[in-house]
């Protein structure tokens, strides 16, 4: 592996508490009741031996319940790390554990070389020498493996050497994007796995809800199975605090079947964990415990679709929606959810609105600020536009104090958009597209703890006293439509069912602020205009008015043709 030095590389180390080992362990069927010794498991990062423990001591109490020579157990385990002082540490406690077991100490050295490996498990691991029987006889090892199982290292690329992130994107297809290093792993690991092999993480849970995940995603759809997902992101799961989402995910090779999901508390830990490991066991339709309440459902999502959060509850009513209704995007006529203009260098477009520049490209901006309450406010900036009715960049001649004005910002020449065509180094990095500025729009913040619709009312018109007509900032996404009432639309959005798209299919943010990009946006399923009665869309357009969240849902549930109070519940 191409790094730096060893004492200067963020390895991603998060240490795991016994109880998430041995639960993970259980729900793969790793169980020292079964003959573990023709079984292959593979730990590819073992650290200091968190999950190496448990694993011998149920390797080690299978052989001897079966009657297995511990020197037949050459091939039952190999497992991997980049820091050689954590292969030396799992190996004594291999050690120590096979000979509390009754293994001599020689056979128990030999075992623990012969597992534990010093490399990159992404790059090198069908290289490794491993010492096979008594004879000590060096052969490659790279056979596939029945079980692979533990805690990933957590590691973005911006963290790794070009080189390194070259490597392992030229290895694994699914690390794109600003990926996170556990990707990699889940794709190797996924593809030593024999048929009905089983893998078992305790990992960060973006990769299901983001960018960077889609073609994880895509591959797990098409070659593997979906079993188990525990949402665990207030668990004290770890020996220290973290501020990743964790999960436990299942996967199999094999056909994908029923999902067991499980959403889990705070209070969620040992005891919980064994009640909702049964309940896996059990093919019970739905159960609840000490912290945790549990769903199984017929099959899971497709594709590079994101992958949905929350209790079983939520993600039933999902399905449902998404199989009843289309996407935001598919109604009312043209619909369009889009993000407002990013200039590359704020400082110098964004403007008090005395600015010496010529007036006619000065263009009113509509920022989060300006709808921070919840409601439409007279915005305090505005835009330098640099963009002409047509579309097209304006000239530079006919505008001296335009000019003068952005010049004087040497980070404007410095922006990549600007270098690339120096002939054009005045536009913003978007275009402000001709009339957008003059359309009625919903505008939503990035990021807030609730979904906050606010209605922007368009060119000469006014909203709770405020003038239209503006343009919206990069900090904005907006919806346009042909073929919606937007206050309609905008209750809807209000709702707690619209919510509840956002909670499972966006990123939540530390201290649970939701982040509302496109992306999470066109997740949303809403009825076709058309087909809402015009009483219920009186009561939409007016809870949208009053900023009435639950008369918002309740109306939204009838929009939906859902029982009243069921949104309360996800």
């Amino acid at each position: 592996m191409a790094v730096a030095p060893e004492g200067e590389i963020e390895y991603g180390e998060v240490f795991t508490r016994q109880w998430v080992v041995d639960t993970i362990l259980d729900l793969v069927g790793y169980t020292a009741d079964r003959d573990l010794s023709v079984k292959t498991l593979v730990e590819p990062s073992v650290g200091s031996g968190a999950f190496l423990g448990p694993v011998v001591d149920r390797l080690a109490a299978s052989a001897m319940s079966h009657g297995v020579p511990f020197e037949m157990l050459t091939g039952s385990i190999r497992g991997y790390d980049l820091q050689s002082v954590h292969v030396e540490t799992s190996r004594a406690l291999t050690v120590e554990r096979l000979t509390a077991a009754g293994a001599n100490e020689a056979t128990a050295r030999m075992l623990a070389k012969t597992w534990l490996h010093v490399g990159d498990f992404l790059l090198d691991e069908g290289d490794f020498l491993d010492l096979q029987g008594s004879t000590g006889t060096a052969v490659r090892k790279s056979s596939p493996a029945d079980f692979v199982v533990g805690n990933p290292p957590y590691i973005r690329f911006d963290d790794l050497e070009r080189a390194t992130v070259t490597a392992y994107r030229a290895q694994y297809p699914t690390m794109v994007g600003r990926s996170d290093i556990y990707v990699g792993f889940f794709e190797r690991s996924l593809a030593m796995l024999k048929p009905d092999g089983m893998l078992g993480f305790i990992c960060a849970d973006r990769w299901m809800r983001n960018a960077y995940g889609a073609k994880l995603r895509s591959l797990i759809a098409k070659r593997y199975a979906v079993d188990t997902v525990w949402q665990m992101h207030d668990v004290d799961a770890f020996h220290t605090e973290v501020s990743a989402y964790p999960a436990i995910t299942v996967l199999s090779n094999r056909p994908q079947g029923s999902v067991t999901v499980l959403d889990t508390t705070a209070s969620f830990g040992e005891g919980g964990a064994k009640q909702a490991v049964a309940f896996v066991r059990s093919g019970n339709h739905e159960d609840e415990g000490a912290g945790w309440k549990g769903a199984r459902l017929d099959s899971w999502f497709e594709g590079e679709d994101l992958w949905p959060a929350g209790g079983p509850e939520r993600i039933r009513l999902l399905e449902h929606l998404q199989e009843r209704f289309p996407a935001l995007e598919q109604t009312g006529g043209t619909t369009k959810i889009s993000i407002g203009v990013a200039t590359g260098a704020d400082k110098a477009y964004v403007v008090l609105p005395d600015a010496d520049v010529e007036p006619d490209r000065l263009m009113p901006l509509i920022m989060a600020d300006d709808i921070r309450s919840g409601v439409l406010m007279r915005p305090k900036k505005v835009l330098i536009n640099p963009w002409d009715s047509t579309g097209a960049l304006v000239n530079l001649a006919d505008y001296p104090r335009m000019a003068e004005t952005l010049a004087s910002h040497e980070a404007v020449q410095k922006r990549f958009v600007a270098r690339r065509n120096p002939d054009a180094w005045h536009r913003t990095i978007d275009k402000v597209y001709p009339g957008l500025a003059d359309r009625p729009k919903l505008l939503l913040q990035d990021m807030k703890a609730q979904i906050t619709p606010v209605f922007e009312p368009g060119a000469n018109q006014v909203s709770e006293g405020v003038p239209g007509g503006y343009y919206p900032h990069h900090n904005l996404y907006y919806i346009v439509s042909t073929g919606w009432d937007l206050e309609v639309l905008g209750g809807l959005l209000l709702s707690r069912i619209a919510e509840a798209f956002i909670e499972a299919f966006g990123v939540k943010m530390r201290g649970g602020t939701l982040r509302f990009q496109a992306q999470y946006l066109r997740k949303i399923r809403v009825p076709d205009p058309a087909t809402i009665p015009e009483d219920v869309q009186d009561r939409l357009r007016e809870a949208f008015r009053a900023h009435d969240r639950n008369g918002a849902t309740r109306a939204a549930e009838e929009a939906y043709g859902l029982e009243e109070g069921v949104a309360d519940s996800v």
